[in-house]
């Protein structure tokens, strides 16, 4: 087999990524007769298929060189990390990505503080739930990223990725006011099995999941939300459609709208995490704003 272009192997991730050439091709700045002719040298170089065309998906030869890609691109990503912190870290730019409960709360005050400890650090910020946060850490598009899982589905981090726990969120149980459960300190999940529940996959715990933890059936929607956002769900509770349950962080502060409970039985939680790529060094304002991001979550969480 001859020598592989690491080139080559790039061009192959971008169109299995996009699951298209053109995509590809315009992400790539290439023309789409070109990022072809690239596969095709990439298939004659290692004399197998790494694609299938209709759909377009890696084959076993193309997953092997998609891994190799990965290693590449992750161990560039990390010795640009460490060379930026051999230049001290003090400027430039971070690139960070947080799931959208945290970049409402924690985010907003934490880059705050960074700004006034080094002005001259730019930050973006990226709305990307756990598994796509993780990837594009790997990919060398991100510098630091917010995660979270379960204590009864945990979800451990890739390697080469340094996973930090910076707070504990509870999870409680939501009510409407009025609603019969609303005047109890603490609320059991399996007392919850009958009520009405609204369907959010994205947003909320999945009802399946619920019955398991509580041992309980009767776990059933009625109502079904398509996204990721924690108010929508909250405005159906408070209109009295549903009930549901979600991490302490995603309510709004001094909200009057709805009851939240803690859950006596069981207790859940949900692990909140700061994730960098894992390298020796790491510049000064990338660990500083991982501090920082663990301050405001403990102070938005007391």
């Amino acid at each position: 087999m001859q020598r592989l272009d690491p080139r080559l192997l790039a061009t192959l991730e971008a169109v299995v990524r996009h699951g298209s050439f053109n995509s590809a091709a315009r992400e790539l700045g290439y023309s789409p007769p070109a990022v072809s002719q690239q596969i095709a040298e990439l298939e004659r170089r290692t004399g197998l298929r790494v694609l299938e065309r209709r759909p377009v998906r890696p084959t076993p030869a193309g997953e092997v060189l998609l891994d190799a890609e990965q290693g590449v691109r992750s161990a560039l990503a990390a010795a640009s990390v460490e060379l930026d912190a051999m230049r001290a870290g003090t400027a430039g730019r971070i690139r960070l990505a947080a799931f959208a409960s945290a970049a409402t709360s924690i985010v907003p005050k934490a880059l705050a503080q960074l700004h006034t400890t080094y002005p001259d650090v730019q930050v973006s910020l990226s709305q990307l739930e756990p598994e796509a946060g993780y990837s594009r850490l790997k990919r060398g598009d991100m510098d630091l990223t917010l995660s979270y899982d379960y204590d009864f589905i945990p979800q451990p981090p890739p390697r080469t990725l340094r996973r930090t726990l910076i707070a504990r969120d509870p999870v409680v149980a939501v009510v409407p006011t009025g609603h019969h459960l609303a005047d109890r300190d603490v609320i059991d999940l399996a007392s919850l099995a009958s009520e009405t529940w609204i369907a959010a996959p994205e947003a909320a715990l999945r009802l399946e999941l619920l019955a398991q933890i509580a041992k309980t059936p009767g776990f059933r929607a009625r109502l079904e939300y398509e996204g990721d956002d924690f108010n929508t769900v909250l405005g159906f509770v408070a209109a009295g459609l549903c009930v549901a349950v979600m991490p302490q962080l995603a309510l709004p502060r001094g909200t009057t709208r709805v009851v939240a409970r803690p859950l006596a039985e069981p207790e859940l939680t949900r692990f909140i995490y700061a994730v960098r790529i894992d390298t020796r060094h790491a510049p000064h304002a990338l660990l500083a704003l991982e501090q920082m991001l663990a301050a405001q979550a403990l102070a938005a969480l007391s």
